[in-house]
């Protein structure tokens, strides 16, 4: 701006010619962008309930004929009037339509349905295990963000270098290797070596006991093995993709200006082009935030983690559509609001972006 005095060049000026300063501007382009990100949120979250509740109903039959069936391959009676009986309690012999109101309308309420597999109302199975499965993943995330952002930086900054080679190396095994086959080597290995057994999230004894300190701490105990396990492929994968776009902004002429006015490499690097570099690690929070819920099934069921993955897998497998129903709503969902998050963070680090979202 060519005054140096603002307000002296405001106090001159009409009122629809003033100018506004740089932080009102920014936080009402800031304000502005917000609103418009949640106001798309309504009909966003309508029509994935939409989706969810036809994902549901793709599959022939429902849960009954599945149960009816497997009760004739067994060799078992099948008595038509209980089913029927069954059928009409849960609301099975409506039509989709009506069914879907009366689930979407439940939702509203607070109300997850009745799971037909489990014989119980849906919240009562999925409030611990959604808690559970938010924790480990949330853990392995911070985890895997952490030394992933400094061991990017570090091989960026120090390229062609030992480390650099070194973890560039594990970068690959880790992108290369299943993270169930890592978890099944580590429990033949401590079993085979050791006697331990590493599956399970609790100790025995704390299994199926109350919530307490002691079993918060023992849980603690057993969470390093899945944060490793389940950080492996995403951290290297974060350490591949810091550092290579940490390269791309050193060699940028801005880095090269401020070399030459003599910034210091280390403040130069980390107030610049790292926080140019971070876009790819907060563009990535829209796809993080499902894997709270579902988890890594596979190595859920290797490790015997009470998390949700297992619990889907088996409802998807059964047919418990209110269940099914449940778990993939809430993945919708935080995919939605994960979206949200990452739109708001690149916002901030970027202020290009909410220019262009106007």
């Amino acid at each position: 701006m060519p005054f140096r005095d603002q307000n002296v060049y405001n106090a001159n000026r009409p009122a629809h010619c003033k100018l506004v300063g740089p932080a009102h501007r920014v936080s009402s382009e800031m304000i502005a962008f917000i609103v418009r990100r949640i106001l798309l949120l309504i009909p966003t979250l309508f029509f994935i309930t939409i989706v969810t509740f036809l994902v549901i109903e793709l599959p022939p039959g429902d849960y009954l004929d599945a149960y009816a069936a497997n009760l004739a391959a067994g060799g078992d009676p099948v008595d038509q009037e209980r089913l029927e009986a069954l059928r009409k309690q849960f609301g099975l012999d409506k039509p989709a339509p009506l069914r879907y109101l009366q689930w979407l309308t439940n939702i509203l309420r607070g109300n997850f349905g009745f799971s037909f597999e489990w014989n119980v109302p849906v919240e009562n199975l999925i409030w611990e295990r959604l808690a559970l499965t938010f924790f480990i993943s949330l853990s392995t995330i911070l985890f895997t963000w952490i030394v992933g952002f400094l061991i990017g930086v570090y091989s960026a900054v120090n390229q062609y270098s030992i480390g650099d080679y070194i973890f560039t190396t594990l970068g690959f095994i880790g992108l290369g290797l299943p993270n169930f086959l890592i978890a099944l080597v580590i429990m033949w290995y401590a079993f085979d070596q050791f006697g331990l057994r590493l599956s399970g999230l609790f100790s025995q004894e704390y299994r199926a006991a109350p919530w307490s300190l002691a079993k918060f701490l023992d849980m603690i105990t057993h969470l390093w093995l899945p944060l490793i396990i389940l950080g492996t492929a995403g951290t290297a994968e974060m350490i591949r993709t810091m550092r290579a776009n940490l390269l791309d902004e050193l060699n940028k002429p801005y880095v090269e200006t401020a070399r030459a006015k003599g910034l210091r490499e280390r403040v130069l690097v980390r107030k610049y082009p790292v926080r140019v570099a971070l876009n790819p690690f907060v563009s990535t929070v829209g796809w993080t935030l499902p894997n709270l819920i579902s988890g890594a099934t596979i190595v859920s069921v290797v490790l015997s983690l009470p998390t949700t993955g297992p619990m889907l897998l088996g409802a998807l497998m059964t047919q418990d559509m209110y269940l099914a129903a449940s778990f993939l709503l809430m993945l919708s969902v935080l995919t939605v609001v994960g979206t949200l998050i990452s739109d708001l963070l690149l916002a901030v680090l970027d202020p290009r972006i909410r220019m262009e979202a106007q």
